[in-house]
């Protein structure tokens, strides 16, 4: 178990859920923490209580606490703090839910069947709806998918095993994430021996960010709860206010059987942040936090003060010299030269609201604009992860290639052309007269290769991509192939081809700034990014112009901008609105900061902002700078 964690005090939540984890049966519980409180050291205590008290109990039946998160991510940080224990049953949520039907598989294949037929159904709808206006070409694609599906379902029973995969292939017999999601909830409620299956098995059921977790996930294992005899007990760790993704549960609302436990205290932010994140959160569940930050001087342990400045400034042409100007305005105010620093020493974090703004601030912008302006695509689903096929042999092959080159580390060039180059494929290389000519034609290539990425040369990706097959340097991905020898202008039969067009016009210098952003040596993240993240310096950008994000309105959320008719009606509905939405993730913005954080919002009116703004009370006079004030410093 992690040390570190079990190690600090406890606090009064940690108290009273091992409290709650001594009854017999154990009462199933919820516990809000708020952002910087340690739910995950009390998530981790309350294991380590387990196996102290209960381990022995649980071995000798085989059973196992089961404690499930969101991404793979978090899965990986909560199994590194319990140990590997194989007392723990630590996954992600789909994970988890297909390990508790995998043996069910003539229902699995009745439920797909029946998931086709829906399909089925949908298309044909959508094909009856098809007005005069729409396209010859758009009917017949859809034809052609409904002809697809309906073949699909007598294919259905050869398949042998379903298995779970990333993306749906029923004729393959691969479930994806949400197949999962959608099954596993429906056959709970359908078997009773399921349930009790699960209860015999897991004992304790943990979820850890129960606030990103689906609601039907929420109600399929608040229904699991006390199937035998008060087991298994079911306990959510989460934060409502800290709900930023549209899958997310509503605030989950428990019987009176189960016990309710708030942890309000922050162990991360100073004082400053702090008095801000509780007025943000006044406005929603209002839980106080408490406590903020403290470091030990002298012996001593004293409240970090720490700062929070709003700089409303001209939504202008300078937005990105204005932005640099707030860095070196934090820079001289505090004597502290890492805000004007981006390396990872630094631990300074720009939080962007969409990805779009970052491409634009480093460099990549039409790349960006290339994979995610023309509709649906796992290309598009892909990008930011650096995982999209068409760019895989560019990120880890041609660029390390071109670096290497342009360093003179002939090694490194040498080990990579080994392993991608066909003409050193040892199967296909040329009788010995003729290697020394090949590799001088390789250097050739190399080198013309090498001054493609140079800022100013004006080559693209199509050029790059068209010198790397001449050259022999790459064996191109079958699919690049065919949408390279695509002329250009032809035109896109679909949003593979529409994106392929625009990358390949994209320019090969743009590369350098995209793999800097995905590999997260810059200061840029975006806001919903980083939740569960600290740094000691955090600048959040906040511009709606920029922002093209229909989900959130900081204008609307400050009163700079009037509510809409229908942000107006979902009030009245009790319905949840883009303000309410803004707010929570302002909150989680302005909660990762440790020591200093500065909100710079980008406005057409500044006067009328700021008036705004203090007329809420979020933010002090004093705290509020303009312009005038920004440049003053020099």
């Amino acid at each position: 178990m992690n040390r570190k964690r079990l190690s600090t005090p406890d606090t009064e939540a940690d108290t009273e859920l091992r409290k709650v984890l001594s009854s017999n049966p154990a009462r199933s519980f919820l516990m809000v923490a708020g952002a910087g409180s340690g739910k995950t050291t009390s998530l981790v205590k309350a294991l380590a209580y387990l196996v102290e008290t209960r381990g022995p109990e649980l071995r000798r039946g085989g059973q196992q606490i089961a404690c499930i998160t969101y991404t793979e991510i978090a899965a990986a940080e909560i199994w590194k703090d319990v140990g590997n224990n194989p007392m723990f049953r630590v996954s992600t949520i789909h994970s988890f839910f297909w390990t508790l039907i995998s043996s069910y598989q003539s229902d699995i294949k009745t439920w797909v069947k029946g998931r086709i037929e829906e399909k089925i159904a949908k298309q044909e709808e959508k094909i009856a709806g098809f007005g005069p206006k729409v396209q010859q070409r758009t009917k017949d694609n859809a034809q052609v998918d409904l002809a697809e599906l309906q073949g699909s379902v007598g294919k259905i029973d050869a398949v042998s095993e379903f298995r779970y995969g990333t993306g749906s292939d029923y004729e393959s017999g691969i479930l994806g994430h949400d197949d999962i999601i959608n099954i596993v909830p429906q056959l709970l409620q359908k078997y009773p021996l399921l349930r009790r299956v699960v209860a015999k098995k897991y004992p304790y059921i943990f979820v850890d960010e129960c606030q990103d977790t689906m609601a039907v996930v929420v109600d399929a294992l608040k229904g699991i709860a006390g199937t035998i005899e008060g087991w298994p007990c079911v306990g959510f760790f989460g934060d409502p206010m800290q709900r930023i993704f549209v899958a997310g549960a509503p605030p989950i609302a428990v019987p009176d059987t189960w016990a309710t436990i708030k942890k309000p205290e922050n162990f991360r932010c100073p004082i400053e942040v702090l008095n801000l994140i509780n007025k943000i959160r006044s406005e929603d569940d209002k839980l106080k936090q408490t406590r903020g930050r403290h470091e030990t001087i002298d012996g001593e342990s004293v409240p970090v003060v720490g700062s929070a400045h709003l700089f409303v400034l001209p939504a202008d042409g300078h937005r990105q010299e204005r932005m640099q100007s707030v860095r070196r305005w934090m820079s001289q105010k505090y004597k502290d030269p890492l805000w004007q620093q981006d390396g990872p020493e630094s631990d300074v974090k720009v939080l962007v609201i969409v990805h779009r703004m970052a491409a634009s601030r480093l460099g990549f912008e039409r790349l960006f604009v290339a994979f995610n302006d023309f509709g649906e695509s796992s290309l598009k689903d892909r990008f930011i992860e650096g995982t999209a096929w068409a760019l895989t042999p560019l990120i880890s092959y041609i660029l390390p290639l071109v670096q290497a080159s342009t360093e003179n580390r002939q090694f490194d060039v040498m080990d990579l052309l080994r392993k991608e180059c066909p003409l050193l494929d040892r199967s296909k290389m040329a009788p010995n007269a003729a290697v020394g000519k090949q590799l001088d034609e390789l250097k050739k290539s190399l080198k013309e290769l090498q001054d493609y990425f140079v800022a100013g040369s004006g080559k693209t990706f199509r050029d790059v991509l068209t010198l790397a097959r001449s050259g022999n340097l790459l064996d191109l991905d079958e699919r690049i192939a065919g949408h390279l020898e695509t002329p250009p202008g032809t035109e896109p039969i679909d949003n593979d081809s529409k994106i392929m067009q625009a990358f390949f016009a994209c320019l090969a210098s743009e590369l350098f700034a995209y793999k800097h952003y995905i590999d997260n040596l810059s200061p840029f993240a975006t806001q919903q990014g980083i939740k569960g993240a600290e740094f000691e310096r955090v600048l959040t950008v906040i511009d709606d112009e920029e922002s093209t994000h229909s989900q959130f309105s900081y204008n609307k959320y400050f009163g700079i901008t009037p509510l809409s008719a229908n942000d107006q009606k979902n009030i009245d509905e009790g319905k949840e609105t883009t303000v309410d939405r803004t707010r929570r993730l302002f909150y989680v913005c302005c909660s990762r900061a440790g020591r200093h954080l500065a909100v710079t919002l980008f406005v057409q009116d500044v006067e009328a902002a700021v008036a705004a703004i203090t007329g809420r009370g979020l933010f002090q006079a004093t705290q509020v700078l303009r312009l005038p004030e920004l440049e003053a410093v020099g």
